[in-house]
């Protein structure tokens, strides 16, 4: 795996819809946990916490090309690393992925819904979507079963690990993190 080769770098997924003709980027998530780790198992903010918005229009557009070069009707992911400004294509999914559904209720767009009409030939400009800036910062968070299976391995890496996922969601990128840690149970300092 490429990812676990580059270290200290960051892992952004994109996910777009694509009718053949026009794409609509959906979300750029900046993980909170390093390249490496399963996508599934680590934590990511939306909009993007730290990213320059130069590296975000970048991975935007090249999203873009690849969901017009491959023939994309429907969903696609992309994963990417970030490392000292150099942008890495990690995978690329023509699918739905696991944060369609978490995209979908951050932005208030029924992401998996438009895909399905564009799937059955409806054209993507049909929609009227437009990205806009959000009012607010959403973080995923992964729960894992450590605590109900002692002695299990907790030791993060290529295979996910986790059993749910929780969001926090708050005006800033601090009270969104804070609420995604006390949804997947964490205790916070007094």
């Amino acid at each position: 795996l490429i990812d676990s080769y580059l270290s200290n770098a960051t892992e952004v997924d994109v996910d777009c819809i694509c009718d053949g003709k026009d794409v609509f980027i959906a979300g750029v998530m900046e993980h909170i946990e390093e390249a490496g780790i399963h996508s599934g198992d680590s934590a990511c903010s939306l909009p993007p916490y730290s990213l320059k918005a130069s590296i975000v229009a970048e991975l935007e557009r090249q999203a873009k090309e690849m969901a017009l070069a491959l023939n994309v009707v429907g969903l696609m992911n992309v994963q990417f690393a970030i490392k000292d400004d150099k942008i890495y294509v990690l995978e690329v999914n023509p699918r739905a992925s696991r944060t369609v559904p978490f995209v979908a209720k951050v932005i208030g767009t029924p992401v998996a819904k438009i895909a399905s009409r564009v799937m059955a030939g409806e054209s993507l400009s049909s929609f009227k979507l437009k990205s806009r800036k959000l009012g607010h910062v959403a973080v995923k968070e992964a729960v894992f079963p450590f605590n109900r299976f002692p002695g299990v391995d907790v030791l993060l890496g290529p295979e996910m690990r986790s059993t749910g996922e929780v969001m926090g969601l708050d005006k800033t990128y601090d009270m969104a993190f804070a609420k995604s840690q006390l949804g997947a149970g964490m205790r916070m300092p007094q």
